[in-house]
């Protein structure tokens, strides 16, 4: 967190305003505009942010009305830097649903990216992508969200190519396979051609992709690849170098949104010098960016050991309450 005062916006100190701007790195990230009180204004994210944040402050009459009016109340600057813009995305739109900024109009309902569901639940799971998560079954899982749509759709079309797996909601013949089990594409769930629990080890390995394990298939396209290039087969070779590249960028927002939904974990960053101290801590619940904390505290008048340990209690106590009133 930059501070950017108490009695002053950033917009009428300009000294203290350009101090602030020049902090700010030209990296991917999301950025936090706060007001006086320390409550968030506005969350976005910028491929640059530095020039995106120095926009608000330098584009005089470039503004809506709204954004003007925004603009003139920040007076703390937060961000997060992240390795890719597609991470920036998929945090910006974490925090976002979250806290619920009141001048951010877009993002703010659960159904804008796309979750996987595997129904573990069933004798023969199903894969599907669904926009709302809904634990009807605490057995089935959701692995996401996924910031492409269109790329997961891709990717969930290569994976059921080559895995060998439930291809329609309902049978199409009573008494038969379909044509899929003779390409080889179904196991023959439909008439049970295949045991329960060969046909999970077979969605274990799916998992395994949308949990970011995707070695497994990445070495099957290599090798597929490598076959297709041996017999002069460069269309599908490139197909292949294609389909490796798309598993790739498929989990790249993983390190924002845990593949494992069970997991929560508090991560505390502390730096300091002789007259300045800052302690962030951030809150993963569930396997999801849950709340971000920034304290300021005067190092002078206790330990950081004692500080960071009555931070960690009052945050939680914080956290808790906050989510009884939402509920």
């Amino acid at each position: 967190m930059i501070p950017g005062g108490n009695l002053v916006p950033l917009h009428r100190d300009s000294e203290r305003l350009e101090s602030c701007l020049r902090q700010i790195p030209g990296e991917p990230g999301v950025y936090l505009l706060r007001d006086r009180t320390g409550g968030i204004l506005y969350i976005g994210k910028s491929k640059k942010l530095r020039s995106r944040v120095r926009s608000y402050f330098r584009e005089a009459g470039g503004l809506s009305e709204r954004i003007a009016l925004m603009v003139r109340q920040v007076h703390e600057i937060e961000f997060i830097v992240t390795d890719t813009e597609a991470e920036a995305l998929a945090l910006e739109s974490n925090l976002i649903k979250q806290h619920q900024p009141h001048y951010n109009v877009l993002l703010k309902d659960d159904k804008k990216y796309p979750f996987v569901c595997i129904t573990w639940s069933e004798d023969y799971p199903r894969i599907f992508i669904t926009r709302k998560r809904r634990l009807s079954n605490e057995k089935d899982k959701y692995y996401g969200p996924y910031v492409d749509s269109r790329l997961l759709r891709y990717t969930l079309h290569i994976i059921k190519r080559i895995f060998p797996l439930r291809q329609r909601p309902r049978p199409l013949f009573k008494d038969r396979p379909c044509l899929n089990y003779d390409l080889g594409r179904c196991p023959g769930v439909c008439q049970a051609l295949v045991s329960p629990q060969n046909y999970h080890k077979t969605v274990q390995k799916v998992a395994m992709v949308f949990q970011g394990r995707t070695g497994e298939l990445v070495d099957i396209l290599t090798a597929q690849m490598e076959k297709a290039a041996e017999s002069l087969n460069f269309e599908q070779a490139a197909r292949c170098r294609d389909q490796i590249k798309a598993l790739s960028n498929l989990n790249s927002d993983q390190k924002v949104s845990l593949p494992d939904d069970t997991i929560s974990r508090d991560a505390i960053a502390l730096a300091a010098d002789e007259q300045h101290c800052c302690i962030q801590l951030f809150q993963i619940r569930a396997g999801r960016w849950w709340v971000a904390w920034a304290f300021l505290p005067m190092p002078s008048r206790e330990s950081r050991g004692q500080f960071c340990s009555g931070c960690w209690k009052n945050t939680t106590a914080r956290l808790m309450r906050w989510r009884f009133r939402r509920r």
